[in-house]
């Protein structure tokens, strides 16, 4: 950062990171950086937000993610095309709330780190019990407009980020029931329409209005993709089950349909997808359930998030008895 610039003790913008940010602001205007701020609750990325003053005295907000976990730096190239495509589908679409496109740099070439530049979206999320039944709604009608959007190109197909052979059964879970859901994901893929995917859509990457009566944006378009709708209501359907009880997950489909979004026509087909969602999740409860607590849900421990997990799947597959 230089002179002019302050910033929060969490929070820094690597010299050669600055000085790629200080390109895209308004010299005319006379902007510059006056605030960095850690944004926290991500998991994969380091979030910055950025206050722009210009002279005179006007003044935005900006978001800088950095990958420099080594691990997503190597995935850092293909999460970063992701997204600025999906941002740049998005700036068309008017029932979408997503940030704007500034700028990317996908390989590092200019930053220290693999990093993308975007607007800054106003509200926060929600992540408590209160008010739980009017943000479903909500999101659920959100879900379906993303869903609605027709991209000139089609982005990446969608990753089912596992396989029945990486499956982690929770300690003391019914193994019967678990044994089950795994030799389902063995089968087939199921036929599917196409259509274009947040990937990652669930409470925490959904910003709300304060009292929330709407949505103020959808944030974390890393993991956009093609595949199915169900696979994203299931995403969500398992993130509610995780953080608010197993009876939420089919809350949200159901909440999903009434909006107008369209699932698969066969139960079986519908289960596949959940399962395999909810079975993805096994292998890292211990880093979703961390932003959680971070965010305030302090009951959320480890053994809490597996206890739903199991619960939510063994649910899953009790249903799957009279399909």
């Amino acid at each position: 950062m230089n002179h002019d610039e302050t910033a929060d003790r969490s929070a820094t913008v690597r010299p050669s990171t600055s000085a790629w940010v200080r390109r895209f602001l308004d010299a005319d205007a006379g902007e510059r950086i006056v605030r960095v701020e850690a944004l926290h609750g991500g998991v994969t990325a380091e979030m910055r937000k950025l206050t722009v003053a210009a002279r005179g005295g006007g003044a935005r907000e900006l978001v800088l993610r950095s990958y420099v976990d080594p691990f997503f730096v190597d995935r850092a190239e293909e999460a970063l095309d992701r997204e600025a495509g999906a941002l740049a589908v998005l700036a068309g679409a008017t029932d979408v709330a997503a940030p704007g496109l500034i700028a990317a740099d996908p390989t590092a070439a200019h930053c220290e780190y693999p990093s993308l530049l975007m607007t800054h979206l106003p509200g926060r999320a929600l992540l408590g019990d209160e008010g739980l039944g009017e943000r479903v709604r909500l999101l659920a009608r959100q879900l379906a407009a993303i869903h609605a959007v027709c991209p000139d190109e089609q982005p990446p197909k969608y990753e089912a980020l596992t396989t029945a052979d990486t499956v982690v059964v929770p300690e003391g879970a019914d193994s019967t029931a678990w044994a089950a859901a795994i030799d389902l994901i063995r089968e087939p893929t199921p036929p599917y329409e196409g259509r274009f995917l947040h990937r990652d859509f669930h409470l925490g990457n959904v910003l709300f209005d304060t009292p929330p009566t709407r949505i103020t944006g959808v944030v974390d378009w890393a993991g956009a993709s093609w595949g199915p709708t169900d696979l994203d209501v299931a995403h969500s359907c398992t993130n509610l089950a995780l953080l608010h009880g197993p009876e939420w997950g089919q809350r949200f489909a159901d909440a999903y349909e009434e909006a107008g979004g369209v699932l698969a026509r066969d139960a079986g087909e519908r289960l596949y997808w959940r399962v395999r969602d909810a079975l993805a999740f096994s292998e890292e409860v211990q880093v979703v359930a961390r932003p959680w607590r971070e965010a305030g849900r302090t009951e959320l421990t480890t053994g809490v998030v597996e206890g739903r997990l199991d619960a939510y799947v063994t649910g899953l597959m009790s249903s799957a008895s009279s399909i």
